[in-house]
């Protein structure tokens, strides 16, 4: 009788910590509970909303959250899509000014450049009507109001959608919605 005791606690251990283990696998699996229900993490919310405001919606979500997180809180950070999304920028600028004006002076042409990419004049002011310093993520130690921080984070938004999208010019035509005022205004949280 003790042999059969023992035999049966090994084998409902061995059930009970079988069912048990499968059930997180199952709930990630999305296949215990509805996950619709469950409300977003602040974070990720904000990044719905931002999708909402800037009119595109990520294939890729982890890239617009890369993009708004700063160097000081993550070695996974938007420094990267800003250089990319800096030269998104320039680019659409270039095209669409001398679309305008084939004449236009390289002179002329670089002041604009300048001008609409310039962190406290023109990147800052766009990336805080979204409310991007209400998002970025950076260490406690940092200002996410920093223009240079608000500039950067919105410059990353423009290489993130290039790489998304494969498309720079879907990037630009994003930026100059933006930028001439179409787009929402701050995210709100």
């Amino acid at each position: 009788m003790q042999l059969r005791g023992s035999t049966l606690f090994s084998v409902i251990t061995i059930l009970l910590f079988t069912l048990f283990s499968s059930v997180p696998q199952a709930y990630a699996a999305g296949n215990y509970e509805d996950q619709s229900l469950k409300p977003l993490p602040p974070f990720s919310q904000a990044l719905e909303t931002l999708q909402n405001q800037i009119g595109y919606t990520f294939k890729s979500i982890g890239l617009l959250r890369r993009a708004m997180t700063h160097s000081s809180f993550s070695e996974e950070n938007n420094k990267a899509l800003s250089i990319l999304g800096t030269h998104v920028i320039e680019t659409s600028v270039s095209l669409h000014s001398l679309v305008k004006d084939i004449d236009m002076s390289p002179k002329e042409l670089n002041n604009l450049i300048l001008e609409i990419t310039k962190v406290d004049s023109s990147c800052a002011v766009d990336g805080t009507r979204l409310g991007l310093q209400k998002v970025v993520r950076v260490s406690r130690k940092t200002a996410p109001s920093s223009p240079t921080i608000v500039c950067g984070a919105f410059r990353a938004i423009f290489g993130a959608i290039a790489l998304d999208s494969m498309n720079t010019d879907e990037a630009g035509n994003i930026f100059w919605s933006i930028h001439s005022g179409k787009a929402q205004r701050a995210v709100s949280l």
